[in-house]
């Protein structure tokens, strides 16, 4: 979000066609989707009881979204250049503090979302109060917390003036403590990141796994639970690597291009075009997580068709009926479980 830190050489310059006009015009249609999507969810989420801990994570990543959908306007109108450019101040002082909190709270909440469902179902008989909903709304808590105590500080320490009101740079915004501070928070959520990604890895891997053993005990009972499970785990997976992964490579190279002296004007052009198309990606997500809740979540999906007048569709009675009383137990806590992965 802070694109405005191209360089500290004033000979270096960008193309404006893209930082100027497509990528803004990106964020817009992106912004558009993301408050629809969102609000849909929201709404839904409203009257979905929070009977299971997967749901609370779920209510926080709306509400994440929604949070950083709303910071895409200030994005707009700042790289366009339409508004004054007291908003690339607040751009760089407050709107992208918030948008890369909600990020990584989502991001987080994931992982959580992916612990759960392994120990429920890889480990069924370990799962404690620690899968309760009470103890998911302090651990929710607790994650804004973290992601507030690393993030707030760089506000308060983007204190200084703008030497130049026409091209405002967000390093030059910063005092000394504030480039410290942002470099060490900027690491920490990029390793935040890493962590959680290789959890989802371990854990899918391992549900996969257990989920495939069921399915080879009684092929013909378990092949929707096979397929569910991998529809599921493909979903989750796929947007994490497609919208997180290539701005995880691509930051920590821009970060360190934005505050050390050694790189030259056309490197700090290229990370920062690579930045912005990767941070591009990660803003995506908030229209994609909505179509994961309708996917992942039974609760939400039947809410859904019931408030907006869908049919559901009508199972195979026969058929249905003779396997669910034909699957074993675990397959039924398995299938349970691969609706919510």
């Amino acid at each position: 979000m802070d694109n405005k830190t191209a360089s500290n050489n004033t000979e270096c310059s960008l193309n404006s066609l893209i930082t100027q006009y497509f990528i803004p015009l990106l964020y817009f249609f992106v912004f558009v989707g993301g408050i629809l999507l969102n609000g849909i969810s929201a709404w839904i989420f409203f009257y979905v009881s929070d009977s299971k801990s997967f749901i609370v994570y779920l209510k926080n990543i709306v509400a994440a979204d929604f949070l950083m959908s709303l910071t895409f306007p200030f994005k707009i109108l700042s790289d366009s250049k339409i508004g004054p450019w007291q908003l690339s101040i607040f751009v760089c002082k407050v709107s992208a503090v918030v948008f890369y909190i909600n990020m990584y709270v989502g991001i987080v909440f994931f992982g959580l979302i992916g612990f759960d469902r392994y120990y429920k179902i890889v480990k069924p008989l370990l799962a404690s109060f620690v899968h309760t909903v009470g103890y998911s709304k302090i651990l929710s808590l607790l994650v804004w917390v973290l992601m507030l105590f690393l993030a707030v500080p760089n506000i308060i320490l983007t204190d200084q003036s703008a030497k130049e009101e026409d091209n405002v740079k967000c390093m030059e915004l910063k005092n000394e403590l504030g480039l410290k501070w942002h470099r060490a928070s900027n690491y920490i959520f990029v390793g935040i990141f890493w962590i959680v990604f290789l959890l989802l890895i371990i854990c899918y891997t391992a549900i996969t796994r257990k989920i495939y053993r069921s399915y080879l005990r009684s092929r013909r009972n378990s092949i929707s639970v096979k397929k569910k499970s991998s529809r599921n785990i493909f979903c989750i997976m796929l947007v994490f690597c497609v919208c997180f992964v290539p701005y995880h490579v691509a930051r920590i190279p821009y970060t360190r291009s934005q505050i050390e002296g050694d790189y030259d004007c056309q490197s700090k052009e290229i990370l920062l075009y690579a930045k912005e198309f990767t941070l591009f990606l990660s803003a995506a997500n908030v229209c994609l997580d909505p179509i994961i809740y309708f996917f992942l979540c039974q609760p939400f999906r039947e809410t859904l068709r019931r408030k907006f007048h869908l049919r559901l569709k009508a199972p195979n009675s026969l058929e249905n009926s003779k396997t669910k009383r034909s699957n074993e137990m675990m397959d039924n806590a398995i299938l349970d479980s691969t609706d919510t992965l």
